[in-house]
């Protein structure tokens, strides 16, 4: 098999994360919970800044030789499968821009070849919006999957009531609420591309999307797709300087600052309760995986993560 980097009903349904290998922080689950009838697994892939890597990088590459590409991922993803068909594939934004692909398909391939792994869902990041917002209309009929964000108001763009802010998942009664959300675009992206696309805080927007999802719509799980970048040094708003300020969200998967975490950072949000951010890097390098156990008996709950390179 191709060499891969894995990162890895409300009130009565809790859950565990877990995967086969264990790192520090994250303790394994048991044989015995493992093996319990009672627990239902949802298995959550995910990547970020793929940057239309299609092909691995040239084998003449100083750091990442031979390294991601689309075929590589499909056929991690393929047999991931087949231990566990009840798998949500995430995106947190910038699939554009990066090699000559982009420059000669505009998004399309990138598009396609996403919906024939069975992506679920993306956000947007600011190098999509490289060819101009109306770029990613045109292309957006190629994509089989939903683009999600609650902080860009794209009433008067051609991306009006193309975007949602949030999607509701079913997966084999697991019911999983995704969000997303974006960095702020002025002064990082040419006005003319974004055009009248209008930046909000994502902090009380994502609270307020998180709530209805956690509370109003009962979701088990919330996950928050981030293109905001994991962490700066001042205060720009960050994913490490979001999650203690959030309420309702279990997992923020982010992008923007191309950072390899090698297990999700567990932080207490505003009222305590964790949360975990995670990053898998750029041009799909790692394919990040979580292991989500969902149990009606039982409150414990454990994180592990587990990491292979392509």
């Amino acid at each position: 098999m191709a060499e891969f980097n894995y990162q890895n009903r409300r009130d009565f349904l809790k859950y565990f994360v877990g995967t086969s290998a264990v790192l520090a922080g994250f303790p394994a689950l048991s044989k015995e919970v493992l093996l319990s009838k009672d627990l239902s697994q949802l298995t959550i892939l995910y990547t970020n800044d793929i940057h239309s890597r299609i092909e691995p990088f040239p084998d003449n590459d100083p750091k990442y030789a031979n390294k991601g590409g689309f075929a590589k991922r499909a056929a991690v993803i393929d047999e991931l499968k087949k231990e566990n068909d009840n798998i949500l594939l995430l995106d947190a934004g910038d699939i554009f821009q990066g090699t000559p692909y982009f420059n000669l398909f505009s998004g399309e391939l990138e598009y396609k070849l996403m919906s024939m792994m069975g992506y679920d869902a993306t956000t947007i990041g600011n190098h999509d919006f490289d060819l101009g917002i109306d770029n990613i209309t045109k292309q957006m009929p190629h994509a089989n999957f939903a683009f999600i964000n609650c902080n860009y108001d794209f009433s008067n763009t051609s991306l009006h009531d193309k975007i949602v802010p949030y999607k509701i998942f079913n997966k084999k009664g697991i019911k999983i609420g995704v969000l997303g959300y974006g960095i702020e675009l002025e002064g990082l992206v040419d006005k003319k591309t974004y055009k009248e696309t209008i930046y909000q805080n994502p902090i009380a927007i994502a609270n307020a999307t998180a709530k209805l999802l956690k509370k109003d719509l009962e979701c088990d799980y919330v996950i928050a797709l981030s293109h905001l970048g994991f962490s700066y040094n001042d205060k720009k708003i960050s994913d490490m300087i979001m999650a203690p300020q959030t309420e309702n969200i279990d997992l923020i998967i982010g992008g923007h600052s191309h950072t390899f975490l090698e297990h999700p950072v567990k932080l207490a949000n505003r009222v305590g309760k964790e949360i975990y951010v995670t990053q898998v890097g750029w041009a799909g390098i790692w394919l990040g995986k979580l292991d989500v156990f969902f149990s009606r008996n039982t409150k414990k709950k454990s994180h592990n993560s587990n990491n292979r390179k392509i």
